[in-house]
């Protein structure tokens, strides 16, 4: 295990480190897919950004994790790496229905 493994391992051992981590997650999971995105793309950021008629600084705040882009910035970023976007909802690791029972719940339409 690498130092930095260590530390994260040792770290998150630490309730107020953990919680941090864990509001933080959503914003890493769509860097990283905004990354491989462009990445699988063969794209630069520059290259990316003029396709998407915008700045550099821009793809880099998508891909930073700290930004809460709209969906058609999103759309733009797809299509600017030759994909297109795709939303979903998942259950929580919480949900207290749990899982795709939860959903089958929801999903149906209301009793008239």
């Amino acid at each position: 295990m690498s130092n930095v493994q260590s530390l994260h391992t040792r770290w998150l051992r630490d309730p107020a480190f953990r919680e941090a981590y864990n509001e933080l997650a959503p914003g890493f999971r769509l860097a990283r897919v905004l990354i491989e995105a462009r990445t699988n793309a063969g794209l630069t950021q520059a290259q990316l950004a003029e396709r998407m008629q915008t700045t550099q600084s821009v793809v880099a705040r998508l891909e930073s994790g700290r930004a809460h882009p709209s969906t058609r910035t999103l759309e733009k970023f797809a299509q600017a790496a030759g994909m297109r976007l795709k939303i979903s909802f998942e259950p929580g690791e919480d949900t207290p229905c749990g899982g795709s029972s939860c959903f089958r719940r929801l999903a149906k339409p209301p009793a008239h």
